[in-house]
């Protein structure tokens, strides 16, 4: 009966044939009398393979940068640099002329009311805001916006009074004359004062008035206290003012500015 002398050289295992009177010799415990087995390799072909990325890694090219073709985290993915191209020109919107055109127009909500309609299913309300626009310079607008928010009702109410702006006659930071309107059952009394004085009135006929430009004056309302019919009066009061200037142009008088007269000559002792 033959028995198998096994060596084991690195990672591989041989079976070799051998006579009985040997004996089985493994790797690193040569038996007595027999010579050494033979170095294994220094380092496998799998160990080089392994550290040939890690020497190699100083020498790596740079990653993309950002916005350029990459796959990096938090790199952008468009081409052509990250950018569009070159920007054309573009038009400015609709809404950008108006804003610089307005841009020094005041917008003020008087009054917000809601209604409510009853339904099969409910009730369904709706909304109209009274909104009252100017530029402090004389021109003031008063418009009513209906909708099925609030918001759209203020946007719609703007719009109407800016389209609906008419001019006011002022005397430099108040009225030139007393005036007084009715509107239904609305009455409303503007008296000017001094400067100083500021504006004494109510919370809708301020409204107005500030919007016009109005600093100075004194108020009375005397009728009902309607929102709409109060702000309507009150537009109505201003319309309704005239300058010195104004009222002697619509009788055909010419105004001639007074020449300047030299100060009296002191008598002499």
């Amino acid at each position: 009966m033959q028995r198998v002398k096994v060596v084991s050289i690195s990672d591989f295992t041989h079976p070799v044939m051998a006579d009985s009177s040997q004996e089985v010799i493994s790797e690193g415990r040569p038996t007595e009398g027999s010579s050494p087995a033979p170095a294994a390799p220094a380092a496998p072909a799998a160990t080089a393979a392994f550290a040939a990325p890690a020497a190699a890694a100083p020498h790596a090219a740079p990653s993309a940068p950002s916005g350029q073709h990459g796959f990096g985290r938090g790199q952008d993915f468009r081409g052509g640099g990250g950018g569009r191209g070159p920007q054309r020109g573009r038009r400015p919107r609709q809404s950008e002329h108006d804003d610089r055109e307005n841009s020094d127009i005041v917008e003020k909500v008087i009054f917000i009311n809601r209604s409510a309609k009853v339904v099969k299913g409910g009730r369904r309300f709706s909304f109209s805001a009274l909104i009252v626009v100017g530029d402090r310079k004389g021109k003031v607008g008063l418009g009513l916006g209906k909708a099925g928010e609030v918001a759209e009702a203020i946007k719609k109410g703007g719009a109407a009074a800016k389209q609906a702006m008419v001019t006011v006659s002022l005397a430099e930071s108040t009225i030139p004359h007393e005036v007084t309107s009715v509107f239904d059952g609305a009455k409303v009394m503007l008296r000017p004062a001094s400067q100083g004085t500021g504006v004494i009135a109510g919370k809708t006929v301020r409204a107005v008035l500030d919007a016009a430009g109005v600093r100075n004056v004194l108020t009375k309302s005397l009728g009902s206290n309607n929102a709409a019919n109060v702000a309507k009066a009150t537009l109505s009061a201003l319309q309704r003012l005239r300058t010195r200037e104004e009222i002697l142009r619509c009788r055909g008088i010419m105004v001639t500015p007074r020449a300047s007269v030299p100060p009296a000559l002191a008598p002499a002792n």
